[in-house]
């Protein structure tokens, strides 16, 4: 039965893809990829860039496995972003995301090989802008950070397929706009407001009133059960979720669903009996962790988790 391979966020490790590919038995043949299984194929899902050294070099490979038939792949929140990093709107003539100190810093390596207004840089991001915000098989789903069904429906009628139109994509960095809040629940995923008065501080020791969501635990009931990412989860409130977070959780008898973005550590584990996080930290120090998702399979297995270096 054929394989599809998952693979997770890269950021410009190109290093760490290749061992990934190699381990997986994918090969180069001069500009096209082969794999001795006919019908195996790889889903990436998003953020090639920033971060790493070797932007083009990850971009070069996932285009090649592409062009050769053997690849799709998802846009990534950093995708999204260099979109509008190198994109202005056309009502006001600013950059639709500001060229400020921080969005700078996390775009610099990008920024390294492919600077502002180069013609290789445009060619790169005419690429960004055909990728689509999911993709779904009769047996699976893939998105970059959350398939929140409710977000994927709306695309869906609006897209066809996810992917965004260039109005759309310029309406995706217009805060406030339906398609801003589209792209970024499937691309950077959802947060809640916590209920009056409560907060927390975060690892910066900035003071939060949203927090993000497991949207994929159905079996969530408190505020400490839902939330991730908060340093001290006993700075939460102990009491029930609103029937909007119940409801929007990822359903156990929907489809296998893969994503990206959140940054795990520890072990690779399965998030819940249908749904899995790939991304543990490989666009710095940790692993490319990938999943081999077998045709026919109804259920993950932990056991088709493949790690690819060192933790």
């Amino acid at each position: 039965m054929s394989i599809t391979d998952i693979i997770p966020d890269i950021h410009g490790q190109a290093d760490k893809l290749r061992l990934a590919l190699q381990n997986l038995g994918w090969r180069r043949n001069g500009t096209t990829w082969m794999h001795p299984e006919p019908d195996r194929q790889i889903v990436f899902l998003g953020d090639f860039i920033d971060r790493g050294p070797e932007n083009g070099a990850v971009i070069r490979i996932v285009r090649e496995l592409m062009d050769a038939g053997r690849a799709q792949a998802i846009m990534g929140n950093h995708e999204l972003n260099a979109i509008h990093f190198h994109s202005v709107d056309p009502d006001t003539g600013a950059p639709l995301r500001p060229h400020d100190t921080d969005n700078l810093f996390q775009h610099d390596s990008f920024l390294k090989e492919f600077p502002l207004g180069a013609p290789h840089t445009n060619d790169v991001l005419d690429w960004m802008t055909s990728l689509p915000l999911f993709i779904e098989t009769d047996e699976f789903r893939a998105v970059h950070a959350a398939w929140i069904q409710s977000a994927i429906d709306d695309l869906r009628r609006q897209t066809g397929a996810g992917v965004l139109s260039e109005d759309q994509l310029i309406r995706a960095g217009r805060k406030g706009d339906t398609f801003y809040d589209l792209a970024e629940a499937v691309a950077k995923g959802p947060e809640a407001c916590l209920p009056h008065p409560h907060c927390f501080e975060d690892k910066g020791g900035k003071v939060r009133h949203h927090v993000r969501v497991k949207w994929w635990n159905g079996d969530a009931r408190t505020w400490r059960e839902i939330a991730m990412s908060v340093p001290d989860i006993n700075a939460l409130p102990d009491t029930s979720l609103p029937d909007s977070l119940l409801r929007s959780a990822y359903s156990i008898d929907d489809k296998p669903v893969f994503f990206g973005h959140y940054w795990m550590s520890g072990e690779p584990e399965l998030q819940s009996a249908n749904a899995l996080c790939l991304d543990y930290s490989a666009g710095t120090d940790g692993p490319l962790v990938t999943y081999e998702m077998l045709a026919g399979d109804k259920k993950l297995d932990s056991g088709r988790i493949l790690v690819h270096g060192e933790r």
